[in-house]
């Protein structure tokens, strides 16, 4: 369970200007951190989610004003499960932010990579446990100018405790 806002973040001032939205894809660990950190630090939150707001948990709380793809796999990615909604948010947004532990790698990972090729967005791959996360992810943000961020990276079932490391980091990065 992530720490509710009351446990003494504070949010008053955010570190990255410009940003004024945060998307992802509302599944469990990293998804929902991100939308949950941006939204209790005072920022719009949104995303393209599967067909049926379906997750690893059962079903994307309602918390999250995602919209749902009309296909869970995209039409060049058929092999990557939910890859359809992985492509729209890299798509609608300005940058993604793939958050992930170094030696953990997944095809959704790959297919955030390739979708940020083809969208000719920019892509930061950082693992949250690094004590250069806060400093590099900010400076980076930062210095693209970016309003709408794309979050990513894997789910709670498959890096346990991941969302509460990330919760963490970006409760720090969007202050």
């Amino acid at each position: 369970m992530l720490p509710p806002i009351e446990q003494g973040y504070d949010c008053e001032q955010n570190s990255v200007d410009k940003l004024t939205k945060v998307v992802s894809g509302g599944q469990t660990g990293v998804d929902q951190a991100a939308l949950r950190a941006a939204r209790d630090c005072g920022l719009a939150i949104g995303g393209w989610c599967p067909p049926g707001r379906s997750c690893e948990s059962g079903t994307i709380p309602s918390e999250y004003p995602l919209q749902e793809t009309p296909r869970d796999r995209s039409r060049e990615a058929p092999d990557v499960p939910r890859s359809q909604r992985t492509e729209w948010n890299v798509r609608d947004s300005e940058a993604t932010l793939l958050l992930r532990p170094r030696d953990a790698d997944d095809p959704g990972d790959e297919w955030t990579r390739r979708c940020a090729i083809r969208y000719s967005q920019p892509l930061l791959e950082c693992d949250p446990a690094d004590p250069e996360a806060l400093r590099e992810i900010s400076e980076w943000v930062q210095n693209l100018d970016v309003r709408i961020l794309n979050v990513a990276g894997p789910s709670e079932g498959s890096i346990p405790g991941i969302g509460e490391k990330v919760f963490s980091l970006l409760m720090d990065v969007f202050k």
